[in-house]
């Protein structure tokens, strides 16, 4: 083990939680889903958190307690995925350029430390965030794609993303969006959400084609991006028009709308906090 991360903090050092907390570490880091059962710890899976865990348990020498902004599901991608972890007054203390190097080295290749940022004891990674946004991407179309393959949805058909970008309209600003969540998680959970923005749009990415689907909210269901883009392209092959995803929404009934898209084709692309909420960590 490299020395920067053996003179972290002392071996024993219990857990630090938020009445003794100083302040807050709070990871920006990114992954490709693939390889991971979701976000969330499961026994016997290989998960984001246990990997960040793992790596954070053996720089600090002490258990973590995680907070993330937003749990993905298995095979889901993030770029700015965030994680606050509360930190003693001597945690503070540690030099960012060490405590990153020692990240690095023990995550693995599937996950990115992409920043270290330092935040007040009562900073929540989840509670204090003020809007999150994805991206879906499809590959429209007989060719199969390449530098995207492991990012996007191949269609293997052509969609009309003008009606699509019109049917998603309806879906913008407060509803219930029960239609567009898992069915099982939706049992006696509050579904109500803000979505501040939806587009669809056709972009290049790496000199490919792709369909975007871009939403930013305060919050989401689970499955319920990967269920508004199952629904859109349902719109854009043709098979359904926009009265019906507004039909969908006022439903509230799983059965309304369209099917969940594959996890492979969405990516948590950013998420935002109230200014000076953060600091980098130096």
């Amino acid at each position: 083990m490299s020395s920067y991360v053996r003179e972290a903090v002392p071996r024993e050092t219990p857990m630090v939680g938020e009445a003794e907390a100083a302040g807050a570490l709070v990871v920006k880091l990114g992954y490709r889903g693939e390889g991971f059962a979701g976000f969330a710890e499961q026994p016997c899976q290989r998960t984001v958190a246990g990997e960040l865990r793992r790596a954070l348990e053996t720089t600090l020498r002490r258990p973590v307690e995680l907070t993330c902004a937003g749990r993905t599901d298995a095979g889901v991608h993030a770029i700015a995925q965030h994680v606050s972890v509360p930190v003693s007054a001597a945690e503070l203390g540690l030099a960012g350029r060490r405590l990153r190097r020692s990240l690095v080295a023990l995550t693995p290749d599937d996950l990115s430390i992409v920043g270290l940022y330092r935040a007040g004891a009562d900073f929540s990674a989840r509670f204090d965030a003020e809007a999150r946004r994805y991206r879906y991407r499809i590959a429209a179309g007989d060719t199969r794609p390449i530098m995207a393959w492991d990012h996007a949805w191949w269609y293997k058909g052509a969609l009309d993303v003008a009606a699509m970008h019109d049917a998603a309209q309806c879906l913008v600003g407060e509803h219930d969006f029960k239609s567009f969540c898992k069915a099982t998680s939706a049992v006696d959970k509050p579904t109500h959400r803000y979505v501040g923005h939806l587009s669809v749009s056709e972009i290049e990415e790496a000199g490919e084609a792709l369909v975007c689907i871009d939403i930013e909210g305060n919050a989401f269901l689970h499955n319920m991006v990967r269920t508004i883009a199952g629904t859109l392209v349902e719109v854009g092959r043709g098979h359904r028009d926009a009265t019906w995803v507004a039909d969908a929404l006022a439903a509230c009934d799983r059965a309304a709308a369209g099917p969940c898209a594959p996890a492979r084709g969405l990516t948590f692309v950013g998420v935002d906090y109230p200014a000076g909420a953060l600091a980098a960590w130096r």
